[in-house]
């Protein structure tokens, strides 16, 4: 029987959302194995005088817990 595990992140990048959940996945993966799918939940940005200064992306990423 398979069990998958779902958290929740938020990526960030001054490039584009696209960008921010790349990041998010990027960080996911430095301590999460088996990374199976992530569902962008949703798309938010920082402004500063009118313009976007940091694209925000909120994650949800998908992995199967290993079992002993």
């Amino acid at each position: 029987m398979t069990v998958v595990k779902i958290i929740e992140l938020i990526g960030s990048s001054n490039i584009s959302w696209e960008d921010a959940a790349k990041n998010a996945l990027k960080e996911a993966r430095k301590t999460v194995r088996n990374i199976v799918g992530m569902d962008v939940l949703k798309f938010s940005a920082k402004i500063k005088d009118g313009e976007i200064i940091e694209y925000r992306a909120n994650v949800k990423i998908a992995f199967i817990v290993e079992r002993p």
